[in-house]
């Protein structure tokens, strides 16, 4: 099994320093490929059924990448044999007028996930260390307190059991070029370009250095960060499956024991 060690954020990290384009945890071709994916599917809805059956825990996986990372592709995938009982997903756009009332953490705290419940979430309060940076609307001084409040929220998260998976789906700036142009091009994928898509892409350097900051500040032990090399579709899909089946595997999930009655029961 290839290690994620490598891609767990510890401490100041750079991008540069992860190959976008890395496929480590490919083998095989690319009907090899779908194969252990269709693996890794089937044996995570079996983990899911044994996290809602135990009703205890909670597990939650945070998806955060520039536009064009895959994150929708990644849940449609990963999760592609997993029953919708106890998954949710959470896609976070653009807070609206009552969120921007509260506090940046207000609107996260009625979407975690429930006891026995794994919740996906796209995108993330991530977005408010990252768009305000690069925006220039809250200084130094503030992303370092919003840091240290994500870090006890997490904290809190943990603490009250849940576990929480955090990926960075990292793409290079020219796989974003073509996945943009892909979207322009196919006719019943042009709903999805936004004009506003090229007014980011032109602050490509600010959001890598902004990624830095946020991952290195909010990567702890006990909510690390995974950097998921995501040029490769095929490869994004699978290194999250693993990572998620990993985690799984490592709670040690049990079924809850059955009425005795129930051994010798026959329906008629």
């Amino acid at each position: 099994m290839t290690s994620f060690k490598k891609y767990c954020i510890t401490g100041k990290f750079k991008l540069s320093s992860i190959d976008p384009a890395a496929t480590p945890f490919l083998k095989g071709d690319e009907e090899a490929q779908r194969q252990e994916l269709e693996t890794l599917a089937v044996r995570l809805d079996d983990l899911q059924n044994k996290l809602h059956a135990e009703g205890r825990r909670k597990l939650l996986l945070v998806l955060q990448g520039l536009d064009t990372s895959g994150k929708d592709g990644t849940i449609r995938w990963v999760f592609s044999r997993t029953s919708p009982l106890g998954v949710r997903v959470k896609a976070f756009k653009v807070p609206s007028e009552d969120e921007r009332a509260h506090d940046f953490l207000w609107r996260c705290h009625a979407v975690v996930p429930s006891a026995g419940e794994l919740a996906i979430w796209n995108r993330s309060h991530y977005e408010d260390v990252l768009v305000p940076v690069v925006e220039g609307l809250i200084d130094k001084a503030g992303a370092r307190r919003r840091y240290a409040q994500i870090n006890d929220f997490e904290r809190l998260l943990t603490e009250t059991g849940t576990v929480v998976i955090k990926c960075m789906l990292h793409i290079s700036k020219e796989e974003q070029r073509k996945r943009l142009q892909a979207r322009i091009d196919e006719p019943d994928k042009r709903w999805k370009f936004q004009m506003d898509d090229l007014a980011v892409r032109k602050k490509w350097a600010d959001y890598e250095e902004a990624y830095e900051k946020a991952l290195s500040a909010t990567s702890t032990d006990y909510a690390p960060w995974h950097v998921v090399p995501a040029d490769s579709k095929s490869h994004r899909n699978l290194m999250v499956a693993h990572l998620i089946v990993k985690t799984l595997e490592n709670m040690k999930l049990t079924l809850p024991a059955a009425s005795p009655a129930v051994s010798h029961l026959v329906v008629q």
